[in-house]
């Protein structure tokens, strides 16, 4: 039996394979902020007769200060881990900062990201296999940081924001692995694509319908996109850092994979974090 951790489980791509593992076997932590949710993979959870191999853990991840305290929960009581899925994203419509000030979008989409595959390290290393899945836009042309407004102060965009993070998830898996070169953990950038998932959610009407009606017609169904990612945490590749759209393989080269940007990305935030958890 093996022990997976995953943000944004218990809705979208995250609660897929939430019951797909719980399905096999396995023991799953579902990490999100609705409770309601989280009550309805415990139920469905019951119904596969996997209630006691499904544990809901609610914390807001864009907190830096919640989320180094769940990364403390769980090293404790879990203190072997075999895979974490970072699926955890919103898209905000509108620029909101955390109770610490920082950016939502880069708060959540990055920052957590990073700090939990850094606190959850030393569970995963003690596993066989240990693998870090980061669900994000990895091979999309579009998007750059903002290294002189990561946090948008000027002009924020909700599309911009979005895609800034997700190159800064390119150089996070650029990230671990220079700092970690001996370690066992292979971290896999995955890009599902357009995936029906309730991306419409945050938009107002007549948007809203508009996305609804696209992701029917066009979007990969949730049950078929998880299918490479649990591929990829069933039989990790053999690289320490890899990444796909969907089954694509996407070189890790290049300016999107830039090592010198990856280090000033987590030497900002390492001071991002210190800086909140002192606040």
């Amino acid at each position: 039996m093996r022990t997976l951790v995953i943000t944004g489980g218990t809705q979208g791509i995250g609660k897929a394979l939430s019951l797909h593992y719980l399905g096999r076997g396995d023991r799953v932590i579902a990490i999100g902020t609705n409770h309601i949710k989280g009550e309805t993979l415990l139920t469905e959870a019951d119904r596969l007769s996997a209630g006691d191999r499904c544990s809901f853990l609610p914390a807001d991840l864009s907190s830096p200060t919640m989320t180094f305290r769940l990364a403390e929960r769980l090293r404790k009581e879990y203190p072997v881990i075999d895979a974490v899925v970072f699926g955890a994203f919103r898209y905000q419509t509108k620029r909101q900062e955390t109770a610490e000030g920082i950016e939502r979008t880069f708060a959540l989409y990055v920052l957590s990201r990073y700090l939990l595959a850094e606190e959850l390290r030393t569970a995963l290393e003690r596993a066989p296999h240990p693998v870090i899945v980061n669900l994000c836009g990895t091979g999309s042309g579009a998007g750059r940081l903002h290294w002189d407004d990561l946090q948008l102060r000027r002009r924020y965009r909700a599309f911009a924001a979005t895609m800034q993070g997700a190159r800064a998830n390119d150089l996070l898996g650029v990230a671990f692995t220079d700092e970690h070169p001996d370690s066992p953990i292979r971290y896999v950038l995955h890009n599902p694509l357009f995936v029906n998932t309730g991306l419409a959610e945050p938009f107002r009407q007549p948007t809203r319908t508009a996305i609804s009606i696209m992701a029917k017609l066009f979007a990969t169904p949730v049950d078929k996109a998880i299918e490479p990612i649990a591929d990829r945490i069933d039989t990790p590749p053999d690289s320490a850092l890899s990444a796909f759209q969907v089954r694509r393989t996407i070189e890790v080269t290049g300016p999107a994979f830039d090592l010198n940007a990856a280090r000033r990305l987590a030497n900002t935030l390492r001071d991002l974090i210190i800086k909140s958890i002192e606040a």
